[in-house]
C-alpha cells in the first residue's frame, strides 16, 4: 500500500470510528505498526488536519483538511440523516457501510452546530428487521452494472424451474416490497427482472455491453410507460439512469 493510500485510509478510519480512538485501534484498522501510525498522524497534522489527543489517551479528528466545508440548512440535514438511515436498513452490508462512511464525511465538513444537528436529527427510521433479505451476490452484480459487463447466471424462477442465462445487468431496483435486478436476458432476448436471492450461481464473462446500455435503458422505459398506460395509477421511484430525460413515473414489474 502506498503512503498516500495509507494516510487516506487513516483519515477515513478517524472519520468513521467513535472518538476518542486509541492508537492501537487505529493501527489495527489501517494495518500498520504503532510506530508507523504515530508518524502518519504527525504527517496528517503537518498537512493541515486538526487531530486532538496524544499517545496513551486516544485521538479525535476535529477538522478534516481533505474535505471542503459544507453548508446545509436544518431541513437539508434532516433529509441527509433520514436518507442515510434508510440506506443502512436496506439489508445490504456494502451499502450500510458506505452510508456510515458518507455520514462521517458529511459530519467532518459541517460547523459544530451543524454536526450536532446531524447526530441529533429528529427524523428517524425504525425497522426491527432489514427491509430486504441479504443477497450473497448483490455486490458482484452491482460491480458488473458499474463495469457494464455481462454475467453468466444460474437462475431459479418462481415456479422452481432452473435455467442458465447470460444477462446484461442494467440496474438494481428497490421497490416497495421487492429487490430486483433489471437486465437484458440474452436467452429470452428481452428485458427481465431477476430476484437476486434466486441466482444460485454467478460468473463474470469479461464481455462488455457498454455501447448498448443507454439504448437498452431508453427502450425499457419506453416499453414500461406504454404498458402502464395513461389511466394506470403511477408511483414515482428513483431513476435507473442519471439522464434527466429518463426520470419519469414508473411501475416496476415483479421478478420472474
Amino acid at each position: 500500500m502506498s503512503r498516500s493510500d495509507r494516510l487516506f485510509r487513516l483519515l477515513q478510519a478517524m472519520r468513521v470510528m467513535p472518538a476518542p480512538i486509541t492508537a492501537a485501534c487505529l493501527a489495527e484498522e489501517t494495518g500498520v505498526s504503532l510506530r508507523s501510525l504515530y508518524r502518519d498522524i504527525d504527517s496528517l497534522r503537518a498537512a493541515g488536519a486538526r487531530i486532538e489527543g496524544e499517545r496513551g489517551y486516544g485521538y479525535r479528528l476535529v477538522e478534516d483538511y481533505a474535505l471542503p466545508p459544507q453548508t446545509f440548512d436544518r431541513i437539508e440535514i434532516e433529509a441527509v440523516a433520514l436518507g442515510l438511515a434508510e440506506v443502512r436498513h436496506m439489508g445490504d452490508p456494502a451499502l450500510a457501510k458506505a452510508a456510515a462512511a458518507v455520514l462521517a464525511k458529511i459530519s467532518a465538513t459541517l460547523p459544530d452546530d451543524g454536526e450536532q444537528q446531524l447526530f441529533h436529527a429528529i427524523s428517524r427510521v425504525y425497522r426491527p428487521d432489514a427491509r430486504f433479505a441479504p443477497a450473497a451476490e448483490l455486490d458482484l452484480i452491482r460491480q458488473a452494472c458499474w463495469r457494464e459487463e455481462a454475467l453468466a447466471i444460474h437462475y431459479v424462477d418462481k415456479s422452481g424451474a432452473t435455467s442458465e442465462r447470460t444477462i446484461y445487468p442494467l440496474a438494481i431496483v428497490y421497490a416497495d416490497r421487492t429487490l430486483t435486478v433489471l437486465a437484458w436476458c440474452c436467452l429470452r432476448e428481452d428485458f427481465r427482472m431477476f430476484a437476486p436471492n434466486r441466482i444460485t450461481r454467478l460468473a463474470q464473462t469479461g464481455q462488455s455491453f457498454r455501447p448498448q446500455r443507454a439504448a437498452l435503458l431508453r427502450t425499457y422505459l419506453a416499453q414500461l410507460e406504454a404498458r402502464s398506460g395513461s389511466s394506470a395509477p403511477k408511483r414515482r421511484v428513483d431513476s435507473i439512469s442519471d439522464s434527466p430525460r429518463l426520470r419519469r413515473p414508473q411501475i416496476w414489474p415483479e421478478p420472474s
